[in-house]
């Protein structure tokens, strides 16, 4: 499976490939915790999801629909 973590700051958008959840996870949580704003991991199907949402759905309790929505994709 793939992931995709995208971040940016004031004048750049940067997006890193991982083949694992765990990873992608771990790389999004520290990057909202550095001050990266807009931080999303997208996963193959396309589903975009806070690091915060997606840690919820792994390890606790199910986050709401708001925050797994596809996202369109650049071209």
């Amino acid at each position: 499976m793939s992931f995709t973590v995208s971040a940016g700051t004031a004048s750049r958008v940067y997006s890193w490939q991982h083949g694992s959840l765990l990873s992608a996870l771990e790389q999004g949580l520290s990057l909202t915790t550095s001050g990266m704003s807009d931080v999303r991991i997208v996963d193959s199907e396309g589903r975009s999801h806070s690091p915060a949402a997606l840690y919820q759905r792994v390890f606790g309790q199910q986050p709401t629909d708001a925050d797994a929505q596809p996202r369109a994709r650049a071209a």
